[in-house]
Parts: structure tokens; C-alpha cells; sequence
């Protein structure tokens, strides 16, 4: 994440914007990188697929990188102080409208951009309403499991905006046909949880331990959904 056009004079309102603009980039980057993966490519049937439904494929990815980083912005378990939480939940409103001016710069036509800006807010409503249900199917398997505790609940809760978006970009992407699709699943949850482990690592300051333990709580994950 390159916030290297920043100064310390620079406004909070200028801030603000490159950061946004640096998670929308990032994402944009990230999604390509999976988009162009053989072996999701090979999950997919991409030879049987039209160009059409590539190029949905390709925007359903970024629109789940993007919500997934609006959720973290928000997350109430960042480790940082308030006054930088604050400033994140400025920059989650930003991070939609920085990929549409981006999309903008490259000559995408208004009508398109409109569309493009309603996909991220109405993708952004359902995964923020569904979180609370995936929270709670969480806390009801690790009950089950070996019981629930501090921890636990700490892990779900951190890992809340990556399964949130993994679920509803995997059934998104197969049209709702997820049977059988567990591999597709668990592809798109690593990639995700990967690109979230990065990012937040940055957001807090990259001095965290913490984060050994998510990735190990990741792989579990990957390896048992």
C-alpha cells in the first residue's frame, strides 16, 4: 500500500483521500493478480465462460476486496487509538468512490460509473447486514467444538469482514450455484484473508504480534471449511 504522496501538511480531508485512493488501487491490483490465478481460472470453467460473465466475475472480486476493507475500516477491534479509528471510518466512505474515479481516469463512461457506485453501496449494505448472522454461525461452531472463550471470540471477531465477504463474493460469483463448490470457496477465502492480513498489518503500524496467530487461525480455515 504506496501512501507516499503524503506529507504532514498536508489537510485530514487530503489524507484521507490518498488513503482511500491507495486501498482502492491496492484492491484493484489484488483482484487481477486472483482474477488471472490458473487454478481459479480452472474452478471456474473459464473456457466455457463468455466475456461477459469474465468481466462480472472480475468486478464481483474487486467490489468484495473493496467492502471487505470498508468493514475493516470500521472494525471495532483495530488496535490503535481513537482518534486514527476516527479517521479510518472517514476513509472507508472513500474507498468506493476512489475506485470510481480511478475507473474514471481511464475513460470508463458515466452510466457505468453510476452503476459502479451503487454495486459498492448496495454490496456494502448486504454484507454488513449478513456479518451479524456469520458471527453468530461462528460462535455457534466453535460452542460446539471445544467450547467458547475469550479468544475465541476475539478471533471471530477479527476475522469477521474476511468470512462475511468470502461467503457472499463466492455465492455471487457462482450465481448462487455454490454446491459442490467448496474448492472455489476456500480459494476465495484465502485470498481474501491474505490481502486482509496485509492490509491490516499496515493500518496498525506493522509492530503487531498478533498477527502469527491470524494466519495460523486462517489456515485452520482454509484446511477444515
Amino acid at each position: 500500500m504506496d501512501l507516499g504522496d503524503l506529507k504532514i501538511t498536508d489537510s485530514p480531508e487530503r489524507m484521507v483521500g490518498v488513503m482511500g485512493q491507495s486501498l482502492a488501487t491496492a484492491t484493484a491490483q489484488k483482484a487481477f493478480e486472483f482474477f488471472s490465478d490458473k487454478k481459479f481460472r480452472n474452478f471456474l470453467g473459464w473456457e466455457n465462460l463468455s466475456q461477459l460473465e469474465r468481466d462480472r466475475i472480475f468486478n464481483e472480486l474487486v467490489v468484495s476486496g473493496l467492502v471487505m476493507l470498508m468493514l475493516l475500516c470500521e472494525s471495532p477491534d483495530l488496535r490503535m487509538e481513537e482518534g486514527i479509528k476516527d479517521y479510518l471510518r472517514s476513509v472507508k466512505d472513500k474507498i468506493g468512490r476512489e475506485y470510481v474515479e480511478i475507473l474514471k481516469e481511464n475513460g470508463v463512461e458515466r452510466k457505468y460509473l453510476n452503476d459502479w457506485e451503487k454495486l459498492v453501496q448496495m454490496r456494502y449494505n448486504e454484507y454488513a447486514k449478513d456479518k451479524h448472522e456469520v458471527r453468530s454461525a461462528a460462535m455457534e461452531v466453535e460452542a460446539a467444538e471445544d467450547g467458547l472463550d475469550l479468544k475465541k471470540l476475539e478471533g471471530i471477531q477479527m476475522l469477521l469482514p474476511v468470512h462475511t465477504v468470502a461467503i457472499g463474493c463466492h455465492h455471487h460469483i457462482c450465481r448462487g450455484k455454490t454446491e459442490g463448490k467448496d474448492e472455489l470457496f476456500k480459494l476465495i477465502l484465502k485470498w481474501l484473508g491474505n490481502f486482509y492480513v496485509e492490509i491490516r498489518v499496515t493500518m496498525e503500524g506493522g509492530k503487531i504480534t498478533w498477527w502469527k496467530r491470524l494466519k495460523s487461525k486462517l489456515r485452520h480455515i482454509y484446511n477444515t471449511t
